[in-house]
């Protein structure tokens, strides 16, 4: 059974930082893409970042500079490190694995396509 459980999200003030946490389980991890995409309510699902089996990240334009995925093989867990929050990052924010060679790209721009998604954290930042 495939499984992805975020874990990490909460309230922080504008310019707070948050960590979270993926963790995977009942697929080989090592073989997807994987990344973070959000949802705000009334909005559309928004890829955040991706990192590819490699190592590779990619990025949203609202995101650069700001936020760090990463991601470690050997404890199926994958990593969204958020700083200098903005009320505009307040929106719930998914895991989401995607296979083929493209799968960072998917998650970055169809994350509705991934092959699979956690159930979500909040995040909040209030101004």
């Amino acid at each position: 059974q495939v499984r992805l459980v975020e874990s990490g999200g909460g309230s922080v003030q504008t310019g707070g930082s948050l960590r979270l946490s993926c963790a995977a389980s009942g697929f080989n991890y090592r073989s997807y893409d994987m990344g973070w995409f959000r949802q705000a309510p009334g909005k559309e699902r928004e890829g955040v970042a991706s990192i590819q089996q490699n190592g590779t990240t990619h990025y949203a334009d609202s995101v650069k500079g700001r936020f760090t995925i990463s991601r470690d093989n050997d404890k199926s867990t994958l990593y969204l490190e958020m700083n200098s929050l903005k009320p505009e990052d307040t929106a719930m924010y998914y895991c989401a694995a995607s296979s083929g060679s493209a799968g960072w790209w998917f998650i970055l721009h169809r994350p509705a396509n991934a092959n699979y998604r956690g159930q979500g954290t909040q995040v909040t930042v209030s101004s």
